[in-house]
């Protein structure tokens, strides 16, 4: 099994990318093949070359970055069925911050893909360009991936 991480993140604190890495070695613990890139690094011809996509942005100003909708939106249509995918975000904890994970299931649904898990939120906490992932969310984003694992692995 092989997986892409493609990730967007935006802060100084590099918030998100905590979260794919943190993702990406609770997979690798799991004996899962992953390769992960920041959203503007990747190679949009690689995606297909993988069984499952995990994407993930930050909420920002109530949806997903504008990087990774951008990454979504340039991979060809309909050409991953049968293939898997899962989303994350980071976002803060509060009705009104909106939902990235939202905006990205439904492009990678729209792409074709089938999602094989609940997407996870992580959330952070403090005021801007001093946020931090709230304590315990990096454990949950180990889980989350160990989760993934198994639902690959099925």
């Amino acid at each position: 099994m092989k997986v892409l991480i493609v990730y967007d993140t935006v802060s100084p604190m590099r918030l998100t990318a905590k979260v794919a890495e943190t993702i990406g070695g609770a997979l690798k613990e799991n004996g899962i093949e992953v390769v992960s890139f920041f959203v503007k690094d990747v190679d949009k011809a690689i995606v297909k070359d993988y069984d499952c996509l995990v994407a993930g942005a930050p909420t920002i100003y109530f949806r997903a970055s504008k990087g990774i909708m951008q990454f979504l939106d340039d991979l060809p249509s309909r050409k991953f069925s049968g293939k898997l995918a899962a989303a994350f975000d980071t976002q803060l904890q509060s009705r009104f911050s909106g939902s990235a994970v939202k905006g990205i299931e439904g492009k990678l649904k729209d792409l074709g893909f089938k999602l094989v898990t609940a997407p996870l939120i992580a959330y952070v906490e403090g005021k801007m360009n001093q946020m931090q992932l709230k304590e315990g969310e990096l454990e949950k984003a180990k889980n989350w991936g160990q989760a993934v694992a198994e639902a690959l692995s099925k």
